[in-house]
C-alpha cells in the first residue's frame, strides 16, 4: 500500500509545474551537505503539496556586509533558518527573521532559529536594549538566551546540552496543534542553550506565542507570532523525523504557507 501512495506521489511531484522558493539563510552554504536532512524534508513536503521546492542559499555572513539586505529575499516565498553553533554570521541570520515577521512571509526556525527569532523579537518588538545569547556575548544585559539553571546541573546525555528525544505539550489554537492534531509530540534535541523563562512574559505581553513547552523542564520548545500567516520557530529538529512517505508536518505546513504567499503576490 504504501509504495502504490509512494509511486503516485512521486509521479504527481515529477510532473508538478509549481514551485516556491524558500530561503535557506546558513553560514555553511559552501557544504550544502551540511543541510541535508533540511533538503530532503524539503522533497517530501513538496511531494505532499504537489510543489518543487526550490533553496535560495543565503549565506548569513556576506548578508551582514550588504547595504541593502532586503534584496536578498525579494524572490522567496518563504525563509527558513537552520540550526548551527558559533556567532559567525549571527546578526545575518537575526536580521532574516526579523525581514519575515515584519513582511509576513512564512518562517521557519530551527534550533538557532528559534533562538534568532527570540532575539530579533526582543531587540525590536520588546525594544529591550544589549539582547542577545550567551553564547555569544557571555555578558549581556538582556541574556534572552542563555543555560537553564536546571540544565547546568544535567551530567547526562551529553552534559549540558540536550541530547536526544523530549516530550512537548503542543497548546491548541496555534499552527504548531493544526500542523501536529494532537496535544503530546517527541522530536530530537541537540543544542545547548534554551530560551530564558525569566523574559516569557515581556515576550507573550508584546505578542510572541507559545505554542509547545517540554513542562516537566519547564522549557520552551516552541514559538510562534501573533498576527502573521505562518511564523514558527523550534528548539528541537524536524528535520530527522521527516520521511518520503510523510513529510514532517511542520515542514508540510511551511511549504503550504509558503504556496499561499507565493499565490498572493
Amino acid at each position: 500500500k504504501n509504495i502504490k501512495i509512494l509511486k503516485k506521489s512521486l509521479l504527481r511531484y515529477k510532473n508538478s509545474t509549481r514551485k516556491v522558493k524558500i530561503a535557506m539563510c546558513g553560514k555553511y552554504n559552501g557544504l550544502h551537505d551540511a543541510y541535508k536532512s533540511i533538503i530532503e524534508a524539503f522533497v517530501h513536503s513538496g511531494m505532499e503539496n504537489n510543489v518543487k521546492v526550490e533553496v535560495k542559499w543565503i549565506d548569513t555572513e556576506k548578508l551582514e556586509k550588504i547595504k541593502n539586505k532586503s534584496n536578498a529575499f525579494n524572490d522567496v516565498d518563504g525563509i527558513l533558518i537552520p540550526g548551527g553553533f558559533g556567532d559567525r554570521g549571527i546578526e545575518g541570520k537575526i536580521f532574516s527573521s526579523q525581514f519575515a515577521r515584519e513582511k509576513k512571509i512564512p518562517f521557519l526556525g530551527i534550533c538557532l532559529g528559534l533562538q534568532c527569532a527570540i532575539i530579533d523579537f526582543a531587540r525590536n518588538v520588546c525594544n529591550l536594549e544589549n539582547v542577545n545569547s550567551t553564547e555569544f556575548i557571555k555578558k549581556v544585559k538582556h541574556p534572552v538566551i542563555d543555560i537553564m539553571k536546571s540544565q547546568k546541573k544535567v551530567s547526562l546525555k551529553g552534559a549540558t546540552m540536550r541530547l536526544g528525544s523530549y516530550s512537548c505539550t503542543v497548546f491548541t489554537k496555534t499552527n504548531a496543534y493544526k500542523a501536529y492534531r494532537k496535544k503530546m509530540i517527541h522530536e530530537r534535541h541537540r543544542h545547548r542553550y534554551e530560551v530564558n523563562n525569566k523574559y516569557i512574559n515581556k515576550l507573550v505581553a508584546k505578542g510572541l506565542t507559545i505554542s509547545g513547552k517540554n513542562e516537566k523542564l519547564n522549557l520552551v520548545e516552541i514559538i510562534e507570532i501573533k498576527d502573521h500567516p505562518w511564523f514558527v520557530g523550534v528548539q528541537f529538529h524536524p528535520e530527522l523525523k521527516s520521511r518520503i512517505v510523510k513529510a514532517h508536518p511542520l515542514f508540510r505546513d511551511f511549504i503550504s504557507a509558503a504556496i499561499k504567499y507565493n499565490e498572493s503576490k
